[in-house]
């Protein structure tokens, strides 16, 4: 049987910079399930020399200055276009892992254009590089652009491909990926169990690809408002990245993030930022400072630090996130739109409100005037109902929340704990222009759900049931 290591750290050598030095551990001899996943590796790092298969190996370990110095030294010896195209797309994945998408996006528009000399429109070939141009769209928030790539190299799949191959299991995976971020989540749920299905029959159960397949399906879960499924299925994916990858590889930041998701929807603040503070010492290890990935965990410890009410270090944490987004991301991304809201969420419960309807408005001429998930501009909405409410504005509040309640009436399943937020909220302002009875309406159904889908020991919970009573005493 054949020896499987673990691969511990890629670094060049100090006397050669065209060596590079390999640091490996070994593992148990007698585990047949890394011995498998070894094997399939050695097949997907395969490439006409040496050099192909390390930089393969660069990019899947996360390596991405080694890669991109090894690429550019093959670019400079490249005898023929095929070979050049090749660089080319692979320059651009490692870009696309950097979060650098327009530079990405150039290069395989480089790959492809050298291609398309000798190749026709719909050869199996180019599948690849449409999907990888999809994938750089769907990360600068450009969906519909990154499903019209993303479909037309599933559909070349579909034809040359057999119906267990890996790479149609990645394609309805990446499709499934854009319907989630346009908050289809039934349609992505969809695609991402048809790739899960063809990865059970194809790959072998420690493959990384099993872990972003239920990292996925995790994510689905937790926006369907589903935290508890959510939780399993990114524990899951962390179980196999820990198995499968080495322990600073970029994927295990995307795994604490998603974990501190849940755990800040359940209530549970203090594993929440346990969790970030495990993923951002690995992003701090992996990217160089102001890479995009960086967005999301800052993002995330500013809701965790919301929910706490520490509302300085959450600010902090959101202007964080927000100075890399305004370097990286177009002007009109959805992610700014989020970023701004929050932003302004924390101003409200900060008290300066007029700063907070600023940002707010910031937010909304984003998610009005571009294809963006429409809960996220309910979210918006509700932002900016909760800011004229605190001035006393009822009618104009009254105008927000209800455009928020519709969004998310359409698109949530009745018992989502997001919409108990906004019953809750509704409540409030019933409350205060003491119409009793329609407040009694609302906090009745925020305490309904919360005792369904909450624990008995969650503030939101809490917070219902001590409106429900205040409600009660004015009846």
């Amino acid at each position: 049987m054949h020896t499987v290591f673990r691969v511990v750290e890629i670094k060049q050598t100090a006397k050669n910079n065209r060596l590079c030095e390999v640091q490996l551990t070994i593992t148990d001899d007698n585990d047949p399930q890394l011995s498998t996943l070894t094997n399939q590796i050695k097949e997907e790092v395969q490439g006409t020399t040496g050099w192909r298969k390390m930089g393969k190996l660069m990019l899947q370990v996360g390596h991405f200055d080694q890669a991109e110095e090894l690429y550019d030294e093959l670019l400079k010896g490249a005898s023929d276009d095929r070979e050049r195209a090749h660089i080319y797309h692979m320059l651009a994945m490692m870009k696309n892992s950097q979060g650098k998408y327009q530079e990405a996006i150039k290069l395989y528009e480089q790959s492809l254009k050298i291609s398309r000399k000798t190749l026709p429109e719909d050869d199996a070939s180019l599948a690849p590089t449409y999907s990888n141009i999809g994938l750089a769209y769907n990360n600068m928030g450009e969906y519909s652009k990154a499903l019209e790539y993303y479909e037309k190299a599933n559909k070349i799949y579909g034809i040359s491909l057999p119906p267990i191959h890996p790479d149609l299991a990645c394609s309805y995976s990446n499709i499934g990926g854009v319907y989630k971020n346009m908050g289809e989540y039934s349609k992505a749920l969809e695609y991402y169990e048809k790739s899960l299905k063809i990865r059970e029959k194809a790959l072998p159960p420690t493959h990384p690809d099993f872990a972003t397949s239920y990292n996925n399906i995790g994510q689905v879960y937790y926006n369907m408002g589903e935290y508890s499924k959510a939780l399993k299925f990114h524990k899951k994916s962390l179980k196999i990245r820990e198995k499968a990858l080495p322990p600073t590889h970029p994927c295990f930041g995307g795994s604490y993030l998603c974990l501190a998701a849940c755990f800040e929807k359940m209530g549970d603040y203090t594993a929440a930022l346990n969790a970030l503070e495990n993923g951002y010492k690995i992003q701090e290890k992996t990217f160089e400072e102001g890479n995009q990935a960086f967005d999301s965990t800052f993002s995330w410890y500013g809701r965790v630090y919301r929910s706490l009410k520490e509302y300085s270090k959450a600010l902090s944490y959101f202007e964080k996130c927000l100075a890399i987004e305004r370097k990286i991301l177009p002007e009109k991304h959805p992610n700014l739109a989020i970023t701004y809201s929050n932003i302004g969420d924390v101003h409200r419960l900060m008290g300066d409100y007029e700063r907070a309807l600023a940002f707010h408005q910031k937010a909304l001429n984003i998610q009005e005037n571009v294809k963006c998930n429409p809960l996220d501009c309910a979210t918006t909405y509700m932002n900016l109902g909760g800011t004229y409410r605190e001035m006393n504005d009822y009618t104009t509040a009254l105008t927000y929340y209800q455009k928020g309640l519709k969004i998310c009436e359409e698109k949530l399943v009745k018992t989502h704990p997001d919409l108990a937020v906004i019953y809750h909220n509704m409540s409030k302002l019933y409350f205060l222009t003491q119409k009793y009875s329609m407040a009694m309406k609302y906090v009745q159904q925020a305490v309904e759900i919360g005792q369904e889908k909450l624990s008995s020991t969650h503030p939101h919970l809490l917070e219902y049931r001590e409106t429900f009573e205040k409600i009660r005493k004015k009846q």
